[in-house]
């Protein structure tokens, strides 16, 4: 069983300012909580007994809020960038990591069952599993199609495409950090190449949960409602 998790709490936020700039994205908040909070507290009970946290942009006020964990029961680390090192980079920052171990971006708000999502990936034996979630997303013009004469072969209005999004969390074997360089910018999408390129065993595990990016605004707004309608769905006692 995995029991160990790297969260990834070092961004800028970019995508949430101006709220970002005064607090982390990881300490924005939902309801009552921040949303890291909310991520410590569902570690916390489905098993998990230490965290570490990524982290860079206003680490201060991060470390300040959590401490050492003792409030919930848990132990929490920090690894300080001194860069930016994107998704996988920081990994190379932690020298003890343990055989498996999950990763995640610490501004995600969903009911995934994290110690399942675990079991799975571990029961498959793979180098790392991706936790996904079917999304669509609507075109908002007509769609022409032509041929190689410019001659209109068909029309689609405002077709819908469905297709599968990484959702920010991973259950990651140590094996992978041998393709990960170190103090240099990599990420998510760098170490799928390296993987994919390499014939590496990735599992993709669709969820057909609830899940918000909350750093994204229209996320995250209709996360806070959301998570004030049903708070008990994310915070499991």
């Amino acid at each position: 069983m995995c029991d160990t998790a790297v969260i990834l709490a070092g961004g800028l936020g970019t995508r949430l300012r101006p709220y970002t700039v005064v607090f982390p994205k990881p300490l924005m908040p939902l309801g009552e909580y921040p949303i890291l909070e909310v991520v410590v507290r569902q570690l916390r009970y489905f098993g998990f007994r230490r965290l570490v946290f990524a982290v860079n942009h206003q680490a201060d006020l991060i470390k300040a809020y959590f401490s050492s964990g003792s409030r919930w029961d848990i132990r929490i680390e920090y690894s300080l960038e001194t860069r930016p090192l994107s998704t996988v980079g920081p990994l190379t920052l932690i020298p003890d990591l343990p055989e498996h171990f999950l990763l995640m971006n610490g501004d995600i708000l969903t009911d995934l069952d994290f110690r399942l999502f675990c079991r799975q990936h571990l029961e498959h034996g793979c180098a790392f599993t991706i936790s996904a979630a079917r999304r669509s997303h609507q075109v908002e013009y007509g769609v022409l199609h032509m041929d190689e004469r410019h001659r209109l072969t068909g029309f689609s209005e405002k077709p819908v495409s469905d297709y599968l999004v990484s959702m920010g969390i991973y259950a990651v074997n140590r094996s992978i950090l041998s393709h990960v360089p170190g103090d240099t910018r990599y990420g998510f999408d760098n170490l799928m190449m390296d993987l994919l390129a390499r014939n590496e065993q990735v599992r993709v595990c669709p969820f057909d949960g609830y899940w918000k990016d909350i750093g994204r605004q229209d996320d995250y707004i209709e996360a806070i409602d959301d998570f004030e309608r049903d708070s008990v769905r994310f915070l499991r006692r």
